[in-house]
């Protein structure tokens, strides 16, 4: 898969996006992240590119990114309708837990209208530090 105007392939499925994410963190150049900030940002990264296929109309771009002390991950898809924060009322449903957990593990989020679609950007902390800890 070619993400369009990009040239660059992007990750056909979420398996793929978080292995491009745990090579960029792989090569921090600081010590090695300890294993559940890794999980953290690996978990991010999988809702967020299974959200744009399943609830998006499709993975329309990918980026992630290492900056100084955070790790930005962007996922754009074709659909302009925000994620929702609402949980499912019956327990027997699939779904509905990757957009609360995706805020919860994020320094910040933010969803950000775009041409025929959305671009939904998550920030993690790229140590122990979580987000509600203090800095």
């Amino acid at each position: 898969m070619s993400l369009p105007g990009t040239g660059e392939p992007g990750p056909g499925t979420a398996a793929a996006a978080r292995e491009r994410v745990r090579r960029l963190l792989d090569g921090h150049a600081a010590a090695p992240l300890p294993p559940p900030v890794v999980d953290d940002i690996l978990l991010v990264t999988s809702e967020l590119v299974t959200n744009a296929v399943r609830h998006g109309g499709g993975l329309a771009a990918f980026h992630a990114e290492l900056d100084g002390r955070t790790v930005r991950i962007s996922v754009s898809d074709r659909s302009p309708t925000p994620p929702s924060s609402t949980l499912r009322r019956r327990t027997t449903a699939p779904g509905g837990f990757g957009w609360p957990l995706v805020q919860r593990l994020s320094r910040s989020v933010t969803v950000t209208p775009a041409h025929g679609g959305k671009t939904v950007e998550a920030v993690l902390l790229v140590s122990a530090e979580r987000p509600g800890q203090g800095a």
